[in-house]
């Protein structure tokens, strides 16, 4: 009798037991399955606007890390604080430029398409190198590198701006000759400032890069490299890629041409 005590008191200690880490256990293993997105905060990769964010970059982002079976939270970061992020790991996944300070920190999942860089002014202004640009100021993305040749000119002057609308009012009022970056980008800032194509002069293309799928080294534990490759490979062949795109694009021009 008193052995069949025993064992019912065993029985019922582990029956509490186990009621008691089976949640705190499927707590785990939610918590493992959500990733920390960063979207860089520029037009019309990652918009922030009234609390609600979106953007070609935040959207693929969300579509690929959610099709692999992840919890997301992505935000909109400036270009800095996204790289310092993946370097600790605060940061799991995010889209840019590859960043040779960043080749030791990130595995690179998939290419995007390229994105060619101008350096372009106000209209009737015309670059026809990057001799011309000697004594200029160029408006150029904090935290951001656009072009090795111009970046190596000490006589080509940058003039820091956290994004492009800045980099759009500088121009207007003439604190800069020009702006670097890709022309997405440009347009989307000088729509919002009311302007359109007709704004700009000739733009001169100084270099094309392409933007990547990154993944912080630190959380490769968690995340499935060849799954992302995987689906993102399918959503290129079935044109989901191309269909953000011209979601945020078009109704970029469509602004433009009110």
């Amino acid at each position: 009798m008193i052995v069949n005590r025993q064992i019912k008191i065993l029985i019922s200690t582990f029956i509490i037991l186990s009621g008691l880490f089976i949640p705190v256990w499927g707590e785990e293993s939610q918590e493992s399955r959500k990733i920390e997105i960063r979207t860089i905060a520029i037009l019309p990769y990652g918009i922030e606007r009234e609390n609600h964010l979106s953007g070609i970059y935040y959207d693929i982002a969300n579509l690929l890390a959610k099709e692999a079976g992840y919890q997301v939270n992505n935000l909109v970061y400036p270009y800095a604080r996204i790289m310092f992020e993946l370097k600790s790991g605060k940061t799991d996944m995010t889209i840019m430029f590859k960043y040779e300070e960043l080749e030791d920190y990130v595995v690179y999942i998939a290419p995007l398409p390229s994105l060619k860089t101008v350096v372009i002014g106000l209209k009737g202004s015309t670059f026809d190198s990057i001799e011309n640009l000697k004594g200029k100021k160029l408006a150029y993305l904090r935290g951001a590198k656009f072009s090795d040749a111009i970046d190596g000119e000490p006589e080509i002057i940058s003039v820091e701006t956290k994004d492009f609308v800045q980099a759009i009012k500088l121009l207007m009022i003439n604190r800069v000759d020009a702006i670097i970056g890709p022309m997405d980008p440009i347009l989307s800032a000088a729509v919002q400032q009311g302007q359109s194509e007709t704004f700009f002069g000739k733009p001169l293309v100084v270099s094309e890069r392409t933007p990547w799928v990154q993944v912080s080294k630190k959380s490769l534990d968690r995340i499935s490299v060849d799954k992302l490759r995987t689906l993102f490979e399918a959503f290129e062949k079935r044109g989901e890629l191309e269909k953000i795109r011209k979601k945020y694009i078009s109704s970029n021009k469509a602004e433009s041409d009110k």
